[in-house]
């Protein structure tokens, strides 16, 4: 019989704890590697260096194509004022120029900023006394002018434009009225005006909703800010021609919930995958560029090739529908291949059995949850190759709540919820105005002159 050795209980602990760490340091490296071309890391927080694109080279050169109007200053025909500059002196021969006749003129603009500076309009309401009974009597002020002085609506429009439009800080709003137009408006004053824009646009966050409601697809994300120093968060929904912000203490359902459009939609809801929006009454649709960053992690970063390989087949499909000229055989192929892909990729990524004296369920390998994910979601991911209203991507709702993060970068969170959500409002109403090709400008002077501009929420 041979001898059996028997196995040092220390050293069995020891492996269990090179095993461990080990893992860790395989997780801390993933940490390292990770910027916003693998995962869902925002670019602010990249490397100095740029992170590869997902964008694929073209052959045509940069700037301006062929047949791209371009723009460039224009001599205007209706100058605004007109110097003459006369010729003065002598000729070479004598002549003295003050006394030959003129024969033409050259012409050159330049095209400047009037001075700036407050257009002051004083009403005065004419006073009457009746000869016969002795009635005073005065004509009416309009309605927009209550108080004996008071700012108009273009100083109110500009004041909201800066804090609102861009993100300019209350102080600094402050300064530039005061630097541009003299006038040394308060903090308070700015507050009131988008307390005022806020409460007349209500009729149109309750048409954009009705707007949103009828749409066949949708998109919805959402960022965190703070508020009175405490987490709340963005949640925006929105198509081609429209845009609603909402503020919400929670991140969840409830705050959906509470924004009132999303849980009473029934088609097509863009998302990213957060779980959350799968308790979503309507149907669902994933954003590829989301799942390419992470399959990229996997390739590059994890070493497995099947994560590339499924990339590189969505790639190809995608770039093929875009052109037109992807074919029934070649998606049934790319329908196979994915699965087939998807399997590879469990298989690379076995299950991790529980750790002994550990509580709850071990943590599974990112390339198994992502295959899991892939396996589970399989219909949602590719559901634009089905539907052609249906992107390839969630970017509408990236470009849209990326304004939320801008804000909170230049400017910061919120003194209370009140001013988040006045602040919503209006930055919706901004957002549609430019999806529909309107004035910003114009728009916010028509609000704080109480008309509201008219728009319109079909495709």
């Amino acid at each position: 019989m041979g001898i059996q050795e028997e196995r040092c209980p220390n050293c069995a602990r020891l492996e269990a704890r090179i095993a461990e760490l080990e893992a860790e340091l395989r997780a801390l490296k993933t940490l390292l590697g990770l910027d916003s071309s693998n995962s869902n890391q925002p670019p602010s927080k990249d490397p100095p260096w740029k992170p590869k694109s997902e964008r694929q080279k073209s052959e045509r050169s940069s700037g301006g194509q062929k047949g791209h109007p371009g723009k460039t200053l224009k001599f205007s025909d209706q100058p605004d004022e007109i110097q003459t500059l006369p010729l003065t002196g002598v000729c070479s021969c004598g002549t003295v120029w003050d006394e030959v006749e003129v024969t033409d003129h050259l012409a050159r603009q330049v095209h400047d900023l009037p001075e700036l500076r407050l257009y002051i309009t004083e009403y005065q309401a004419e006073v009457k006394c009746c000869p016969n009974c002795g009635c005073r009597g005065q004509a009416a002020f309009p309605e927009h002018v209550p108080g004996q002085v008071q700012y108009g609506p273009r100083l109110h429009a500009f004041t909201t434009f800066l804090n609102v439009g861009h993100f300019i800080p209350l102080g600094r709003v402050t300064q530039i009225t005061d630097a541009l137009f003299g006038a040394s408006i308060s903090d308070g004053t700015v507050a009131l005006n988008i307390n005022l824009a806020s409460e007349r646009l209500e009729a149109f966050e309750n048409d954009l909703k009705a707007g949103l409601k009828q749409q066949a697809v949708l998109h919805a994300d959402e960022t965190g800010t703070k508020v009175n120093g405490k987490l709340n968060w963005f949640h925006v929904a929105c198509f081609a021609r429209g845009t609603l912000y909402t503020l919400h203490e929670k991140r969840g359902y409830a705050a959906i919930e509470a924004a009132g459009v999303l849980t009473d939609f029934r088609g097509v809801v863009v998302h990213d995958a957060w779980n959350t929006y799968f308790r979503l009454p309507g149907e669902h649709a994933l954003c590829n560029a989301h799942l390419l960053r992470e399959l990229r992690k996997l390739d590059e970063h994890d070493q497995q090739p099947w994560a590339g390989e499924l990339r590189r087949a969505l790639q190809q499909i995608y770039h093929a529908q875009k052109s037109g000229t992807l074919t029934e055989e070649q998606k049934a192929a790319f329908y196979t291949r994915f699965d087939e892909l998807v399997l590879a990729g469990l298989e690379a990524n076995p299950v991790q059995e529980p750790v002994p004296k550990r509580r709850g369920k071990p943590k599974q390998l990112p390339g198994r949850n992502l295959a899991l994910r892939c396996q589970q979601h399989r219909a949602a991911m590719l559901l634009f190759l089905e539907r052609a209203d249906v992107p390839f991507d969630n970017n509408q709702a990236e470009r849209d709540i990326r304004m939320a993060c801008v804000k909170r970068k230049v400017s910061g969170g919120f003194r209370s919820e009140a001013g988040g959500e006045a602040f919503c409002r209006i930055r919706s109403f901004i957002s549609t105005l430019q999806k529909q090709g309107l004035s910003v400008w114009t728009g916010l002077v028509d609000v704080f002159r109480g008309v509201l501009p008219k728009l319109h929420f079909s495709c």
